[in-house]
Formats: C-alpha cells, structure tokens, sequence
C-alpha cells in the first residue's frame, strides 16, 4: 500500500464514479481501476460496492477512508515541511482551534507575522479540545488551542492566552430569565438546555455541583452558532462562552453571565518532543514573547 494508491481511493470515494475520479486524477480509467484492484487483493477486502452508475464505500471502505485521510494529509505536511526548510519567506502552518472570541489574538499574531512571512500559508481546523487533540497527537497539526485545565504536562508544553472566557446562558430576550442580570443553578432547573458534550460534563458539571444531575441536556452542539438558533427558536437555552453568538440589541438574543461565575482558560499547545520547521519555531517565538508582555 502507498500513498497513491491512497491518493486515487480517496479519488473515488469523494467522487463515487470511476470516471470523474479518472479525469480529476489525470489517469486513465483502466489504470484507476487496476490500482484499486490491488488495494483490494492487498487488504483481503471489498472495498466498493460497484453499481451501473456509482460506486458506494463498504463498511471496510469507510474504515481505509478515514485512515487514508489521515496517511495522506500526513504525507502532504511532511512533504510541506521539507519545502519550507530552505523557506526564508514563508511555509505551512497547522492550527486546531477551539471556538473563543480570544481567538482574536491569535489571529492577530498570524497576520503580524504573516507581514513578516509573505510566503505564509495557514491551515484551521476546528473543533473541541477532543477533536484538535486528537490532530495534534497525529502529527497533522503544529499547534491546537484548547479550553481544559492546565494542559498534560507528560504530552504537551503550551502557554496561556492572555484572558479568560465567561460562561454564561443565551436565550431570546423575550424569555422570563431575561430580565435577570446573572443565571443561578436554582433558575436552570427544568429548563432545556443545550450545550457541548464535553462542557456539560466538565465545566457545567462542575459549577452546577451536587445539583448537576437535575439539570436536563435538550441537545449537544459542537458549534455555538447552531445551539443559539434553536435556543432564538425557544426550544431551551444554551450555555456558552460570552461573546461567541450574536447578543446585541436586535439579535432577540441575550447573554446572562453564570452565577457564581464561572470562567475558563486557553492554551495554546504544542506535542512536548514535536521537532518543529522553521517557520513553526518563528511562530512560536513570536507568540511567546507576544502573550508573555500581555
């Protein structure tokens, strides 16, 4: 197995039709379905359901798939890193990011340094402290931002972004909570609420206490935006970072800071033995020394 055979898989399964992926892939079509025959043979497995005018992914086909996204965009970011290394100007950079409006500085960061890299290209990945992580312990990101505790110091150095975000419940201004000015636990209860996952079982559980196990999860969002629609469209309220959704005057949203407060950090993170390229280690610098004078 290599990583054109991966390459033209990938191919056809994005396009599930041996000719479009052909043409896409400048190959014939008879080389295509040579090479995927031998993937096949290689792995003992079907790999495709073949019909008149489409081809499906197996079960097996959807587990190369995920595999191969992974072996292929490694590939990419290696080949990448070799490039920059004879990079003054520029090279490739790999970020998972968590959702904050702190992301500000670190967008800040990118585009200062950007000024002094023209050649700088970035890559944004997003998602949950699980997702990025999870990126970042595959070798396919330099850096992940994430929300948690202190970071684990056995796996990841990381240093702090210069704020903390407030949690706090996002509801239309037309609810009866609105017109209180901070949330408690005792209000919460019997609502709906939505919220991520992850949070609900680390940082709300934390702040809710003993009383955790009465609150109710309606729905879990991976994305702010998408729980604040339905928490405009009255099917409960969401629980989230200030800042992140749409609360100002005419939104027919409002915010209402967590009472007691409750806050969470940011860190930057990094793999503790990554070997980084140059333009990696330029960053890293910058941003360091950035955070360090805030």
């Amino acid at each position: 197995m290599d990583i054109r055979s991966l390459r033209y898989f990938l191919a056809v399964a994005r396009e599930e039709n041996m000719t479009r992926a052909a043409e896409l892939l400048h190959v014939t079509q008879p080389t295509l379905s040579k090479t995927l025959k031998s993937l096949e043979e290689e792995l003992g497995k079907k790999l495709f359901k073949r019909r008149s005018f489409s081809i499906r992914l197996t079960d097996e086909g959807m587990l190369l798939r995920d595999r191969a996204e992974d072996l292929v965009a490694m590939a990419d970011k290696i080949e990448k890193e070799f490039i920059s290394l004879d990079e003054i100007t520029g090279g490739d950079l790999y970020f998972g990011l968590a959702e904050s409006y702190q992301m500000r500085y670190l967008a800040r960061e990118i585009r200062r340094f950007k000024a002094a890299y023209p050649g700088l290209n970035y890559h944004i990945t997003s998602g949950d402290t699980e997702q990025v992580t999870e990126k970042l312990d595959k070798g396919l990101l330099d850096f992940a931002v994430i929300c948690s505790e202190l970071p684990d110091s056995r796996k990841y150095d990381y240093i702090t972004f210069p704020e903390k975000d407030i949690w706090g419940a996002v509801m239309p201004a037309s609810h009866p909570l609105a017109i209180k000015k901070a949330i408690t636990v005792d209000d919460l209860m019997g609502e709906p609420l939505f919220c991520s996952e992850q949070s609900w079982h680390r940082e709300i559980s934390e702040w809710a206490g003993d009383r955790a196990g009465e609150l109710r999860l309606e729905g879990s969002f991976r994305l702010s935006y998408n729980g604040s629609m339905f928490a405009l469209e009255g099917l409960g309220i969401l629980l989230t970072f200030e800042h992140l959704v749409d609360c100002s005057e005419n939104s027919g949203l409002v915010f209402r800071p967590l009472d007691p407060v409750k806050e969470s950090s940011f860190y930057l993170i990094w793999s503790k033995y990554q070997t980084f390229t140059p333009i990696a280690e330029r960053f890293l610098s910058q941003i360091t020394q950035s955070f360090s004078e805030k």
